[in-house]
Parts: structure tokens; C-alpha cells; sequence
């Protein structure tokens, strides 16, 4: 038995399920999420519980079974707490402002990349060196945080770029740093 996959998810108040043979809606207060998942998992939402089961003890519906759990799980999450990842731009002169719908980036090249806010993800910006990337899909805000990031990653030498806030940047030595004989 999986042992993410056995436990029920339990459903907030304010929080609408509704299970079409493998079609999953969640609407919460921030919105409204669908995903359709494999057939072979028999998914119940009743008294405020969610339960996945799967079939049999195959490898691949053993596999399925937590995933499956997990992704509704972030979807209940997701409608009712949001989710957000947090970039830090480290580097002289290395800044990014927010016009309207607009990030925009100062980040050493010889012009300013610009990101837009989209439908579900949006952006903020409250230091010159800090973004805030919000949104209700934890799949959506996790792919655009690395867009964000692979705009400029962090190198290794002076750490300069764009990285997550937990993100530790293993260093390295320069030229210079080798011992001299």
C-alpha cells in the first residue's frame, strides 16, 4: 500500500469537489482547478474526504496511486492557500520593477527583459532585488519561476543572477584561488 496514497484528503469548508468518472474540479475561494487523471484510479469525494484507490498491486497503478493523491491534494491546497515561490537578483546593478502587468528586469544585458503577469500566475516585485511569483496551480508557478530564473541563473564565481530564496549557490574559486608554488 502507498503510503501517501492511503490517507484521505480532507476537504475545508468553502471547498466544492466534484469527481466525473476521472475528472477532478476543485473551486475554493481563488478559483477553479481541473485535472483529469488516469481511469484505473477510483477516485470518491463524500463527507468532506477525497480517497484514491487503485485496482490492483501493479507497478505502474502502484506509482499512480500517490501521485495521483498528492496532485489533489495541491489542487485543494492550491484553490484555498495559493501557492508562491520567492527569487532573489543578486549582482551590481541588477534590479526589476513592476509596470502594470510588466516585470521588468535590469539583469546585465545590453537591454531590459521584460516578463508578463499571465491569467493565472502573477508577479510582484516589492524590493528592486526581490520577485514573488503567486498563483493557484503549484505545476504553472513552479515552471514560470524557472523561466524567470533561467533568464539569468546564478553562476558560481560572484553568485550573481537570479535564484530562489532558499537556493544555496555552490561556490567556486577563482584563477587566483589556486595555490601558488
Amino acid at each position: 500500500m502507498s503510503r501517501i496514497g492511503k490517507h484521505a484528503i480532507t476537504v475545508p469548508a468553502g471547498v466544492e469537489v466534484k469527481v466525473d468518472g476521472s475528472t477532478v474540479t476543485v473551486k475554493g475561494p481563488k478559483g477553479t482547478l481541473t485535472k483529469e487523471f488516469k481511469p484505473s484510479m477510483k477516485i470518491t469525494a463524500e463527507n468532506g474526504e477525497i480517497k484514491v484507490e487503485r485496482p490492483d498491486d501493479e507497478a505502474a497503478n502502484r506509482s499512480l496511486h500517490g501521485l495521483t493523491r498528492t496532485l489533489i491534494s495541491n489542487m485543494v491546497i492550491g484553490v484555498t492557500e495559493g501557492f508562491k515561490k520567492q527569487l532573489e537578483i543578486n549582482g551590481v546593478g541588477y534590479r526589476c520593477q513592476k509596470q502594470g502587468k510588466d516585470l521588468i528586469l535590469n539583469i546585465g544585458y545590453s537591454h531590459q527583459v521584460i516578463v508578463s503577469d499571465t491569467d493565472d500566475i502573477k508577479i510582484e516585485a516589492p524590493q528592486p532585488n526581490q520577485i514573488i511569483i503567486t498563483g493557484i496551480d503549484k505545476q504553472k508557478v513552479g515552471q514560470f519561476a524557472a523561466e524567470v530564473r533561467s533568464k539569468r541563473p546564478p553562476e558560481p564565481y560572484k553568485g550573481k543572477g537570479i535564484k530562489y530564496v532558499d537556493e544555496v549557490i555552490r561556490r567556486k574559486e577563482g584563477k587566483a584561488g589556486k595555490g601558488k608554488k
